[in-house]
């Protein structure tokens, strides 16, 4: 058995030595150069890795010869590349510099030797004879720039030491939205303090940064950027190294300040974990067991390359190639046959290393690679996303987590609040029996609303007045004032009060969902109330109209008279007892008619009837039209006596901006100021025109001087509307005009990047469920004892009582016709006793203060006739004029 096995072996490793393409020992070169023995042991560690790996897989292993240089010495690297390529290596690994690779990539261009590197090398062709595994520099820049614009900053700083990091940033400087940005780039001075340029850009309100520097000094710059106060939870710093996870970022881990970086190498895979078992000599962190060393992207890109190159002549000799590896003299510059097929394998072929999956594209660049978007948390620094070519940006971050960790970091913490007084949002104290500090100095619907959220979110917080006394705009520089520019410059962690969410400042500051909705509203003096005449009651009809009532009351009395004495059948018998009468009587008389219709219109009727069907067929369409006009005038009459009208001379934003009597403005530096000075409507832009060339200026400083203006001046001031509804509940004498011109919010602003914003706008929306919010507008809004209750029904078109204003000229009306009425009976009185006198043949007087004696002394409603005129004929008989002629029936007088 022993013996079969030992003929076996030998047969095998004869069919092997006989099949074998490659030679059993490939010498490969590696250049290192001063302060590289990490790199030179990962180098040596993969070489042994994959002698191991080969001798299971094939027959051929790597021998390296390893050649120590000064850094960035070009003419001792020449040297040394001859001496290798003399031994007959088969590849040179390195070096790291650029002089002294260039160097060495020129010799192996000649000789046709690969040269294989792992350092960023813009300059990298991929029609040499060289192969580089660092990724390629336009694919790196392209995920520099979609994480940034994942990120949507508004403003940023670049700041390096390097000038090829402007290359590494190509992508991010060359794209056109970078003009819509406020952008700073900035070049630290090399072997000088960073602190300088770091407070400079906080001067000037940056707040996120994109740093690039070597490795090494990563920390040294986050360290100075703390002394400056540059590190808070409103700061974010993106590196753009790839060994940010080598760097040891405790000192900064618990300050809140968003640390970001790219990493290329893969530290949960399996090949990690045996790269460091196989690891031969002490690497920083190994020898701590509880601790994992975190290996730098240049050793991990170090055991990929080995791992390639050995992989591409697996392949090779799979395939039965020849290759025959040997000696190469500089002086004869005779180059190698077989040094393309290994390089166009290594090109072709892909592995899984280290640092992911490593393959080429069609030029010879590693452009497909996969990122880690590592960030520092509390726990350290932890994976939140990945980074591909084709999908981008990838956060598998959890939310959850994260918005647990801005709860708890807020709990405790104490907020500086800046604010802006003005009622009812923020409003001063006044105690004359104590002095009052702190908070304590403030109420208002604000501090309720920020106690509130306190109390849902366990904060602290001061409130601190805004220095300017404004809320925020942005000058013709680009540089902001009030409340926003607190916030900017660190000075503030929220703000709160009337402060309107609106795309300008959403650019630079990041507000929570609004707390109320709101529109911009007009605000204007409540004009005095319409006098009513004294003849108002005639107002419901026009001028003309009356003129065609008495037209068509004379018209129609006179048709009717006409009518009746043309109709047979209103001719009746005036004595019924008679059924022979010598006369027949007409009661319509024009007297009569004229009763008959003026009872009609006046809805009383009268005594007399139409008998006629003609007379009857007028009567009916005069009532009819009776009816109409009766019936409109009452229904306009009581319009105009139970509602108040006020006459204003502006009842939208069109009329004020057809007229210029009325001057009209609103707050500087504010949003209502900013939205017409935007806006494209043709109104508002007539208004802003306007409002902007009025001399004296129509802007004032605050609210209260533009209400001033309103109560004291011919003067509209564009408003928020809840303030305006504050104001109408208090000042009877303000009203608001039309409604609302746009639609919006007020919300509570945060710095750029706040992580406290969710926390405070889930505390609002939990406000806002739970009906609190509605419950504070109504305790600032509203009175409990309202000032202008009686103003407010009456504005609503609610019916209000009658005053002698409204109804005097009905009891005017009344005392002329009782006047009238005593004019016309002293002249029937007189009349009367002037015929009595006459008949009598007695002195008037002496009738006159007979008959005024018994009508003054009442005795009754009978009247004895006196003897003396018992033979004489009553002077109020009536006389009827016979049918017929007087020779057929005789005249006859007929005493009523």
């Amino acid at each position: 058995m022993t013996v079969h096995y030992i003929f076996l072996s030998l047969g095998v490793i004869y069919h092997v030595t006989v099949t074998s393409s490659l030679p059993d020992v490939i010498k490969i070169g590696a250049m290192f150069e001063t302060g590289d023995d990490t790199l030179l042991t990962a180098f040596s560690t993969a070489v042994d890795s994959m002698n191991s790996e080969s001798f299971r897989l094939s027959n051929f292993r790597l021998s390296s010869i390893i050649q120590q240089l000064e850094q960035q010495d070009s003419f001792q690297a020449s040297k040394k590349v001859c001496d290798l390529l003399e031994k007959g290596v088969a590849a040179i690994f390195g070096p790291q510099s650029e002089e002294s690779s260039s160097t060495v990539q020129s010799f192996c261009d000649a000789m046709h030797v690969p040269h294989i590197e792992i350092r960023w090398d813009f300059r990298t062709h991929g029609d040499n004879h060289s192969v580089n595994l660092f990724p390629f520099t336009t694919s790196l820049s392209k995920a520099y720039y979609e994480y940034v614009k994942h990120k949507n900053w508004k403003s940023f700083a670049i700041v390096y030491e390097e000038n090829e990091a402007l290359v590494r940033l190509q992508e991010l400087l060359k794209d056109p939205s970078i003009r819509k940005r406020r952008v700073i780039v900035k070049q630290f001075v090399q072997g000088r303090d960073y602190r300088k340029i770091i407070k400079e850009l906080g001067r000037a309100g940056v707040k996120n940064f994109i740093i690039d520097v070597p490795s090494e000094k990563i920390r040294t710059v986050l360290k100075q950027a703390q002394q400056v106060d540059m590190m808070s939870e409103y700061h974010n710093y993106f590196l753009t190294s790839l060994d940010l996870h080598t760097v040891d970022l405790k000192d900064f881990q618990y300050g809140g300040t968003n640390i970001s970086a790219f990493s290329l190498v893969d530290e949960k895979g399996q090949q990690y974990i045996n790269f460091l078992r196989n690891w031969k000599t002490g690497y920083p962190g190994l020898d701590n067991e509880n601790s994992k060393p975190a290996l730098k992207t240049d050793v991990a890109l170090m055991y990929d390359a080995v791992k390639l190159f050995s992989a591409a002549l697996r392949d090779l000799d799979k395939t039965n190639q020849k290759i025959f590896v040997r000696p190469i003299s500089c002086q004869t510059e005779q180059p190698w046959t077989h040094g393309k097929d290994i390089i166009n394998k290594m090109r072709k072929i892909g592995i899984n290393g280290l640092t992911g999956n490593v393959k080429f594209d069609e030029n010879g660049f590693r452009s497909d690679f996969n990122l880690k978007i590592l960030q520092l948390t509390q726990q350290g620094l932890k994976e939140i996303g990945k980074w591909t070519p084709r999908s981008g940006i990838n956060m598998t971050g959890n939310f959850s987590k994260a918005y647990e960790e801005a709860i708890q970091s807020l709990k405790n913490k104490t907020l500086i609040v800046t604010t802006l007084l003005n009622a009812p949002y923020m409003i001063l104290k006044e105690d004359r029996t104590k002095a009052l500090t702190g908070n304590d100095r403030y109420h208002g619907y604000c501090v309720d609303l920020i106690r509130e959220i306190s109390k849902i979110r366990g904060f602290k917080y001061t409130i601190k007045e805004v220095s300017d006394k404004t809320y925020g705009k942005k000058n013709k520089h680009g540089e902001w004032n009030g409340m926003i520019r607190e916030l900017i410059d660190g000075n503030a962690d929220i703000a709160i009060g009337d402060l309107t969410i609106t795309y300008e400042r959403e650019e630079v500051v990041d507000f929570t969902m609004p707390f109320m909705n709101l529109g911009i509203s007009i605000l204007f003096r409540k004009p005095a109330k319409k006098v009513p005449k004294l003849f108002s009651f005639l107002s419901p009809l026009s001028l003309e109209v009356w003129v065609y009532m008495v037209t068509a009351f004379l018209g129609v009395s006179i048709f009717l008279f006409v009518v009746a004495r043309f109709s047979p059948y209103e001719w009746t018998n005036p004595h019924p007892c008679e059924p022979e009468p010598d006369t027949l009587e007409n009661q319509f008389s024009l007297l009569n008619t004229l009763w008959f219709t003026i009872g009609c219109l006046m809805q009383q009727g009268s005594e007399l009837t139409p008998k006629a069907m003609s007379t009857r067929v007028v009567a009916g369409i005069w009532w009819f039209f009776t009816l109409i006009m009766v019936s409109s005038y009452t229904a306009n009459l009581a319009a105009f006596l139970t509602v108040e009208r006020l006459v204003t001379p502006i009842e939208s934003a069109d009329d004020l901006a057809k007229q210029s009597t009325i001057h009209y403005g609103c707050v500087q530096s504010g949003s209502t100021q900013a939205f017409f000075e935007e806006s494209n409507i043709p109104t508002y832009k007539r208004m802003w025109n306007f409002m902007e060339s009025t001399r004296p200026r129509v802007f004032v400083e605050s609210i209260e001087k533009g209400v001033e203006r309103v109560r004291n001046e011919n003067y509209a001031f564009l408003m928020e509307s809840t303030t305006i509804e504050y104001l109408v509940e208090r000042k009877c004498d303000l009203m608001q005009v039309g409604g609302l011109l746009d639609t919006k919010g007020f919300g509570i602003a945060t710095p750029s990047g706040s992580p406290y914003r969710t926390a405070i706008s889930s505390a609002i929306l939990k406000l806002q469920e739970s009906g609190a919010l509605h419950i504070l507008k109504r305790r600032w809004w509203k009175q409990e004892d309202p000032q202008c209750e009686q103003e407010v029904k009456t504005g609503s078109g609610r019916a209000s009582e009658l005053g002698l204003d409204n109804v005097g000229g009905v009891f005017v009306v009344l005392m002329a016709g009782l006047g009238f009425a005593c004019v016309i009976v002293l002249g029937e009185f007189t009349w009367k006793s002037r015929k009595v006198a006459v008949e009598e043949r007695e002195p008037l007087c002496v009738e006159l203060c007979k008959e005024l004696k018994f009508a003054i002394t009442c005795g009754g409603s009978t009247k004895p006739i006196e003897k003396s005129r018992e033979n004489h004929q009553p002077t109020n008989s009536l006389h009827f004029m016979p049918l017929t002629s007087f020779e057929n029936v005789g005249a006859k007088e007929i005493v009523s």
